[in-house]
């Protein structure tokens, strides 16, 4: 039996208007209408977990749209789950070395964050954008 709009709202967690918006990228597709309601099967709230599963791995819409063959079954690319997995190694290893530097900053028996060598190297890194603090300029032609 399918379920409309608002019950799968209230099963998913998933706001209406985020159900409209997937619908519009094609991420989900509703199977009818009872008057302006959406109807849509039952299947659609493992696909909306699996949505879910995909933001919370900092997949894009877009990515997560490629997770999906034409008939709408989960088609996941290992090659791409690999590249994200990489892609996350190296965050938290940006992650780990800040915390690092944030801990020794705090506890530095340097007079001032500012003569302290250990900050210095993280004022240093994020400038020069290691730390995926700064936003990447445009190449000019």
């Amino acid at each position: 039996m399918p379920l409309d709009i608002a019950q799968v709202a209230q099963r998913s967690g998933v706001p209406a208007s985020t159900l409209r918006f997937y619908e519009e990228k094609g991420l989900i597709a509703a199977v009818g209408r009872r008057g302006l309601r959406r109807l849509f099967d039952a299947g659609v709230l493992q696909r909306l977990a699996l949505i879910a599963l995909g933001r919370a791995a900092g997949f894009t819409l877009d990515e997560i749209a490629l997770m999906f063959a034409p008939d709408g079954k989960p088609d996941i690319s290992r090659l791409m789950l690999t590249a994200k997995a990489d892609e996350l190694d190296r965050t938290i290893r940006k992650l780990s070395a800040m915390r690092d530097g944030l801990r020794h900053a705090a506890v530095c028996p340097a007079p001032s964050h500012m003569e302290c060598p250990t900050f210095q190297s993280i004022l240093r890194a994020a400038a020069s954008g290691a730390l995926g603090t700064r936003r990447k300029q445009p190449r000019r032609a």
